[in-house]
């Protein structure tokens, strides 16, 4: 099968300024976090995917080549880009309208495309209202529904919980995570916060100074790394002591709460001397499982290696 996309050799530069170096990818599924710090490459990188700006090397999406078929990816793909898209005095079924039009679609279907996308956004009571008098919220959501005006095959989202408060951050990521299943779309989403990235992506990209670190699952990003991977054991109190005992039967531990402990245990050693060890100290516990990185200590750990 075809993947979303594929890069080989991609290479963008700004006359003296390296955006993107040599870049190689290949890159799949539901909601990918594309992550990395401002100047990363990931905008850029997006609109290289796009056709919108020429780039040396190879970029395909959906099979289609970047450099070649930019139309037709854009027929296909729904952009939301982090700066403001609309026109002073537009209102958002005039811009969503203009945006179907845009892709194709004749005026009527434009239309009738545009009230749906906006309804799904949150945003059909206020659809004939100005942009310019929306809130920064509303204005992210009418970025999203006109990114999702033509029925896309992938969405690229680029920062699009940025400004937002706690509230309208929470509405735009349940949003989000709807779309692959109510819209049968990808989602390629853009951004800086990680926790954003932790609680909805099922793929990651990041990126650092132009090159692509690491490609693949959230699973494989904050995975077991070896048989010496901590495990997380909770217990009902007295964590401390587990420790103690634990430590004496050669484990090394770190109290994480009074009713939980990070435990490497000795190589020859199971799961089993935590709970003969508990059991012969009177603890109770309650839960025992491998405790994986999150997915910013990952990110940072692959940072700091390539850095070094």
């Amino acid at each position: 099968m075809t993947a979303l996309i594929e890069l080989a050799r991609l290479t963008k530069h700004y006359g003296p300024i390296k955006a993107l170096t040599e870049v190689d990818a290949v890159v799949d599924g539901n909601i990918i976090g594309l992550l990395g710090p401002n100047g990363a490459g990931k905008s850029t990188l997006l609109k290289c995917l796009l056709g919108l700006i020429p780039f040396g090397g190879v970029a395909h999406v959906l099979g289609l080549d970047a450099a070649a078929q930019g139309a037709e990816i854009r027929d296909r793909v729904g952009y939301m880009p982090e700066q403001e898209v609309f026109l002073s005095g537009m209102s958002a079924v005039e811009l969503c309208t203009y945006a179907a039009e845009l892709s194709g679609l004749p005026r009527t279907e434009a239309m009738q495309r545009a009230h749906a996308a906006l309804y799904y956004a949150g945003l059909e009571e206020k659809r004939y209202q100005p942009i310019d008098g929306y809130s920064t919220g509303m204005k992210q959501r009418v970025k999203l529904a006109q990114a999702l005006v033509h029925d896309p095959e992938i969405l690229f989202l680029d920062e699009p919980t940025n400004g937002l408060d706690p509230r309208s951050r929470d509405e735009m990521l349940e949003l989000i995570m709807e779309l692959p299943a109510r819209r049968n779309c990808a989602i390629v989403l853009s951004t800086h916060l990680l926790p954003d990235v932790e609680r909805i992506c099922d793929h990651a990209v990041i990126m650092h100074q132009g090159r692509v670190r690491f490609v693949g699952s959230i699973d494989e990003l904050r995975g077991a790394r070896g048989r010496d991977e901590e495990i997380l054991v909770e217990v009902k109190a007295d964590a401390a002591k587990l420790g103690e005992v634990l430590t004496a039967a050669g484990a090394t531990c770190t109290v994480v709460s009074p009713v939980s402990i990070a435990v490497n245990l000795p190589t020859t050693a199971t799961s089993e001397l935590v709970f003969r060890q508990a059991r012969e100290a009177g603890l109770q516990i309650r839960g025992l499982g491998v405790r994986r990185e999150t997915v910013e200590a990952a990110f940072l750990r692959i940072i700091a290696k390539e850095a070094s």
